[in-house]
This record gives structure tokens, C-alpha cells and sequence, in this order.
């Protein structure tokens, strides 16, 4: 990961376990781990996830620009929906999300070389 270097050394991951804490402490005061499996946490999260998409939907790029800037307190309210969703799972299906992410980002550095992929859209596949 040596375009990423120093970029975990500023990571606190005391704010990602204090995120975690809050969404379960929240989620246990209201007795809902009952009703918090797999799939129906998989399906939340993804709900909430076409809940950001429906904030660009049917605009295009100049809309969105313009969008943003009167709704962006919105969107957010949606990232952070997806953001509590994440956390749970993670901790309820006991992951490491640092460790998992860095892994992905160090397969993807692979798939997409800076000198093949800077600038091209193409998925890994076709560079």
C-alpha cells in the first residue's frame, strides 16, 4: 500500500469503535437485536443505500451540482443511515472492518495499476 503510506498512521480507529458503540448501545436500548439478522440487516442497509440514489435520481450532473448545495444536510442523513447499518453488521458478524478494508484496498491497487487505471473507467478486466 505504498501510495496509501502514513494514511493508517492518522486513522484513529477509536472513532470508528466509538461509532460502533453508539449504534449498538442505540440499537440494544430499543431491544431490536431481535430483529437484527443477517439478511434483514443486509436488506436495511440496502434500502437505506436507494435512499442516497433517490437524491440524484432523474438529474443530471449540473442538477446534481446544484442539488448538493441547498440538500447536502440530506444526503448526509442517508450516508450516515447506510453508515449505521455498516457498523452494525460489522460488529455483529464480528469483523474487522480496518483490516478488511485495507485488504480490499491493497487487492484493488492490484486490479487497477495507477499506470493502467489513472484517468480510465474501464473495470479491472478491460484496462
Amino acid at each position: 500500500m505504498e501510495k496509501f503510506a502514513g494514511v493508517w498512521d492518522d486513522w484513529r480507529m477509536s472513532d470508528l469503535e466509538k461509532l460502533t458503540r453508539t449504534v449498538v448501545a442505540f440499537r440494544d436500548a430499543r431491544d431490536w437485536k431481535q430483529f437484527h439478522n443477517p439478511k434483514d440487516m443486509a436488506i436495511s442497509m440496502t434500502l437505506e443505500a436507494t435512499e442516497v440514489l433517490e437524491h440524484f435520481q432523474w438529474k443530471n450532473s449540473k442538477e446534481i451540482e446544484a442539488y448538493l448545495q441547498t440538500n447536502k444536510t440530506e444526503v448526509a442523513e442517508e450516508l450516515a443511515d447506510v453508515l449505521y447499518w455498516v457498523l452494525l453488521m460489522n460488529n455483529d458478524f464480528g469483523i474487522d472492518l480496518i483490516s478488511a478494508f485495507e485488504k480490499k484496498l491493497k487487492k484493488n491497487e492490484a486490479k487497477y495499476p495507477i499506470e493502467k487505471a489513472r484517468g480510465n473507467n474501464a473495470k479491472y478486466n478491460k484496462l
